[in-house]
């Protein structure tokens, strides 16, 4: 359904030295720096797929959509969405996608939410037989009766999103661009939309491409995890092969009987590769269980000092992700 080969985007910027001498000089002799954004990007989304598209701020998230959208044109290589050129075919292909900014609306503001999807109807020229069904199952869905005649300026930020994306799937679109769409949300609300997604996904074979910075969307709706970093391609698979991949660092936190029996233990002396930190009585240890046995960082604390309780714990995909953005782990091509 998605298919992006070798995607690069550059972008000219012009560098202002200051003062007025500085803008003299950048007006009569620019200094042009090139950025590139986007580089030599390759992926495939097939049909029905919901794929997490994620990576720190300034990796190149943003401007990758903006391309499968069609806001912006590549530097060069091939991006097609059901087998159309986004840019070349733009009227055709918009009909055939919808998009959902978390921090942005497409809704009128002083218009009732159902008069709202009336003017959206004619511009997607829905037929009437069609609108109604399909408003039939967004309202199921979504669950927008309650609040479906009021002014769109009077909906909380949860009713908001949730009718944004009964907008953008009016016209029974093959794919969806979600952008941030719980964000902001409580947990509540964020739940409602994630079963929403899911159920749309699972009902009409929606392909669904969705970035966010809320690693718990990404564990509950995705199946696919494609992460970027600098406009390249760093990780691409599934969450449980992230895990398996890099997911080898635990937690082991203990809650000492007294504080200062931490002076008796000497982790970074006896094991290598060990971080830990102490608030009162609780000592928390992260470590890679490729390189440390549990069961000897078990039997080294429990020999040296007594302790009231223990946990271990996993990495979880937020941890696994935070490192890969620290640096902590190798990228992979």
């Amino acid at each position: 359904m998605i298919h992006v080969e070798n995607l690069n985007k550059t972008f000219k910027k012009c560098i202002k030295q200051p003062g007025v001498i500085g803008a003299c000089k950048s007006l009569f002799n620019p200094q042009i720096e090139f950025f590139e954004a986007v580089k030599d990007l390759s992926f495939e989304i097939p049909k029905g797929e919901i794929m997490g598209f994620i990576g720190a701020n300034g990796a190149g998230k943003s401007t990758t959509i903006k391309i499968l959208t069609g806001i912006l044109s590549p530097t060069s290589g091939i991006c097609q969405i059901n087998g159309r050129d986004p840019q070349k075919y733009r009227v055709k292909y918009v009909k055939e996608i919808g998009v959902v900014f978390g921090q942005r609306t497409q809704l009128w503001w002083d218009l009732a939410l159902q008069e709202t999807y009336s003017v959206l109807k004619e511009i997607y020229e829905i037929p009437n037989f069609e609108f109604r069904k399909r408003m039939d199952f967004l309202n199921e869905v979504l669950e927008l009766n309650d609040f479906i005649k009021d002014p769109v300026r009077t909906l909380s930020l949860g009713q908001r999103m949730r009718a944004d994306i009964a907008a953008s799937l009016l016209h029974n679109p093959k794919v969806l661009f979600l952008d941030e769409p719980t964000i902001g949300l409580d947990v509540a609300v964020k739940d409602n939309i994630r079963r929403a997604i899911t159920h749309i996904n699972q009902e009409e074979q929606t392909t669904i491409l969705l970035t966010t910075h809320d690693l718990n969307d990404i564990e509950q709706l995705c199946n696919r995890i494609f992460m970027i970093d600098k406009g390249q391609k760093i990780f691409d698979g599934s969450v449980s092969q992230l895990k398996q991949k890099f997911g080898k660092i635990h937690e082991v936190t203990f809650d000492l009987v007294s504080k200062n029996d931490i002076k008796k233990l000497d982790y970074c002396h006896k094991f290598e590769e060990i971080e830990f930190e102490q608030k009162g009585t609780i000592v928390k240890i992260k470590f890679d269980a490729s390189k440390i046995a549990i069961q000897d960082l078990l039997k080294y604390t429990l020999s040296h000092v007594s302790v009231t309780d223990i946990t271990v714990k996993n990495a979880d995909i937020e941890e696994i992700v935070r490192r890969f953005f620290r640096k902590e782990i190798i990228n992979v091509q």
